[in-house]
């Protein structure tokens, strides 16, 4: 087990010398050193403390938990032959086939970090929440204040904890019923691609239980198509702004990347420079 723990550690600094900060989404300044990421930006990246990372990669830190690997993966930007790889070395089993996958491929995590001045949110095929950028944080509110297990927009939508009261105010242009509608049979769906996903199980008989609206739409919908939208959402600091939301397929991945806009020159779009500027400087990008 030692030399397990040994290996994890000098896998996670081979392949955080080996990321470029730009693709990361950091900006590289004049006279930068470190060849690949610094261990304090993983650590941002992954929502893990500099000294976590640091016992982690001198071997000291013991038997991390496969959502801290998950999350190293991820900021990362590994393969998923590399993230099974992360996983062994830590005493872990991968991700198996036939449950819902969390893992965001290094090609979608550069694109998106390039795209810094839209908001980005990417969702697993159940609606978590597993890779955002400082911009989607901006607009709504830092997703690190809510547990990695509660990061679920199904769970914000239909819940009553603390994922709830994180989601801010919204308007949907097609109406909230259509809204959560498309939810619910994403999830419906979801079921019938992972039958044998234990978290999705308990995921979808919790929100059974806990919501009427949310047994209704299981009980009665049908397929729905989520289809560009127009959001209007209540920012605590500049008030109501109005953008276009579209969901984009990740093919083969089974994700979900959310991106808002607006249109150049207009007021929306000065609200989102300014949310990107000045916005909620304490916020992380991507868990």
């Amino acid at each position: 087990m030692a030399s397990s723990r040994s290996g994890f550690g000098a896998l996670l600094h081979a392949w955080r010398d080996r990321l470029s900060p730009a693709d990361a989404g950091f900006t590289v300044t004049a006279g930068r050193r470190a060849p690949g990421l610094r261990r304090e930006e993983l650590a941002q990246l992954a929502g893990l403390s500099v000294d976590y990372v640091l016992r982690l990669e001198q071997g000291r830190a013991k038997n991390p938990s496969a959502q801290v690997v998950g999350a190293l993966a991820r900021a990362l930007q590994l393969s998923r032959a590399e993230r099974d790889q992360l996983y062994r070395s830590a005493g872990l089993l991968p991700p198996q086939d036939g449950t819902i996958s969390f893992h965001v491929p290094p090609g979608i995590q550069r694109l998106a970090a390039r795209l810094g001045d839209v908001p980005i949110g990417v969702f697993a095929a159940d609606w978590t929440l597993v890779w955002w950028n400082t911009t989607w944080s901006a607009l709504h509110g830092d997703p690190t204040t809510v547990p990695a297990a509660e990061r679920n927009l199904a769970r914000a939508l239909f819940g009553t904890g603390i994922d709830r009261a994180a989601l801010r105010p919204f308007r949907s242009e097609h109406g909230e019923d259509a809204f959560v509608a498309a939810i619910v049979a994403d999830l419906k769906d979801a079921v019938s691609r992972y039958p044998a996903d234990t978290g999705l199980d308990r995921l979808v008989r919790h929100l059974r239980e806990a919501s009427d609206v949310f047994a209704h739409h299981w009980a009665t919908s049908t397929a729905a198509q989520h289809t560009t939208d127009r959001k209007t959402i209540r920012h605590p600091d500049i008030g109501d702004i109005v953008l276009d939301c579209d969901v984009l397929i990740v093919p083969g991945a089974d994700l979900r990347m959310v991106a808002y806009t607006a249109a150049a020159g207009s007021s929306d779009a000065e609200k989102l420079e300014f949310l990107r500027v000045t916005g909620d400087r304490t916020a992380t990008a991507r868990p």
